[in-house]
């Protein structure tokens, strides 16, 4: 019997070390190809570069708005693919007046490093510099995260409080996600990034809102009820009937219409505070 625990205990060790060590390979699934010009593929689109605070520089798009005049967007993507996924989504912000920096993260579409919490929210504070740079404070700008990317948009907005924030598929943290995955095993314990949005939320005094869809095979959408339900300053829940992860409605106009919707919140003479409406 002693043999046979030593073996388990072995066997657990080295399980722990896999995960350990291993895990980040399962959250970040970058597409490291390099999707080539802005100019080809968005109208009014650029290709610009920030310096991150350790010292990478990253390239992003940006698109201008062909009729500007509204905030800016700060897009923060999800843990997939890479920028030339996120087209549509920033046709649509800039067909609504925004000027729209769609951010790609280090070790993603041709740019250097390896992704990681603390990593993607100081590529996440370069965007937000580079935008406050061309005339975007941070007041003056929407986080719109994506999935993972809502991890970074609260991160980045309880150090950079933002003119509001619209949360698509946010999950409460990655722990509390990656327990729901495995059946409700207690693995919490080895993650080496929290993502702990939910704790987040109360220190957040801007308008939000949280888009979700009851069909959501990844994020359970009781998570992302939960997480609306901890802001300040909720100015929509919207859990959208029979819709996915990434389904198309969450890739153009009907997240752009619900940005510009918190960038009015924002602006408006009841913005101090309180929650408005919910859908």
């Amino acid at each position: 019997m002693r043999a046979v625990a030593v073996v388990v205990a072995c066997v657990l060790v080295v399980a722990s070390a896999l995960v350990w060590f291993g895990q980040r390979w399962l959250v970040y699934i970058p597409d490291t190809t390099d999707p080539g010009s802005a100019t080809e593929r968005l109208v009014g689109g650029s290709d610009v570069e920030l310096r991150t605070s350790d010292g990478l520089t990253l390239r992003a798009w940006r698109v201008d708005s062909v009729r500007p005049g509204r905030m800016a967007v700060l897009y923060l993507p999800g843990n997939g693919g890479n920028r030339l996924d996120r087209v549509a989504v920033a046709r649509a912000l800039a067909d609504e007046g925004f000027t729209v920096l769609l951010l790609e993260y280090r070790g993603y579409g041709g740019n250097p490093g390896r992704p990681s919490e603390k990593a993607l929210v100081r590529d996440a504070e370069a965007g937000q510099a580079h935008l406050a740079a061309v005339g975007f404070p941070a007041n003056c700008t929407i986080y719109v995260g994506e999935s993972l990317g809502t991890g970074v948009a609260a991160h980045l907005a309880e150090r950079v409080p933002p003119a509001g924030l619209v949360l698509r598929s946010p999950f409460t943290s990655l722990g509390s996600l990656a327990q729901d995955t495995f059946g409700g095993l207690p693995v919490a314990w080895v993650l080496r990034d929290r993502f702990d949005t939910l704790s987040r939320m109360p220190a957040i005094d801007r308008p939000v809102s949280v888009l979700a869809g009851t069909a959501d095979s990844i994020v359970p959408p009781a998570q992302s009820r939960a997480v609306a339900e901890a802001s300040r300053d909720l100015v929509r829940l919207d859990l959208l009937a029979g819709v996915g992860h990434n389904d198309d409605v969450w890739f153009g106009p009907y997240l752009a219409q619900r940005t510009a919707e918190v960038a009015d919140a924002a602006e408006g003479p009841e913005a101090e505070g309180g929650t408005r409406r919910s859908g």
